[in-house]
């Protein structure tokens, strides 16, 4: 058995400790908020955060996540969780909306650390997520629109 506490609550995992969190997360637990893209963290589509970080949780085996807290899309909250959703709303960055969960949880990550982020800070924070609509413009226009929110 494998505990671990996603969104504030303890689950029980009877699975090998080698298991990727992201099949644990999806097929266990059905939270289907987190997506699979590329099996490899590649495309940032998996992204969870792993005690506030964004991590890929398609290469996180369970037994590496043990013991730590873990927040899924459908977890967060909070003012700069918040701050990013209304931006994404607003400036409605989603087209297909399939690698936006990703997105939003590198967002995140990016602005608890760095409230005020360069062009530079944001390239370098949502590489390796990828997006096949191209929408990186309103992607970087949403995290600017979130840390002013925060501002």
């Amino acid at each position: 058995m494998i505990s671990l506490k996603i969104n504030g609550s303890t689950h029980a995992l009877d699975a090998d400790p080698d298991m990727p969190l992201l099949w644990a997360i999806r097929d266990l637990l059905n939270m289907t908020g987190t997506k699979f893209g590329c099996g490899i963290a590649q495309c940032g589509a998996c992204t969870v955060h792993l005690d506030g970080q964004p991590v890929r949780s398609c290469q996180t085996a369970i037994s590496d996540a043990a013991g730590h807290e873990i927040t899924t899309i459908e977890g967060v909250n909070g003012k700069v969780a918040q701050a990013v959703q209304a931006a994404w709303q607003e400036l409605d960055v989603v087209q297909c909306g399939y690698c936006q969960s990703g997105q939003i949880m590198s967002a995140i990550g990016l602005l608890s650390q760095t409230p005020k982020p360069s062009d530079n800070d944001i390239e370098s924070a949502m590489d390796g997520n990828v997006c096949r609509c191209a929408t990186y413009g309103r992607i970087r226009a949403a995290i600017h629109d979130a840390a002013n929110r925060l501002a």
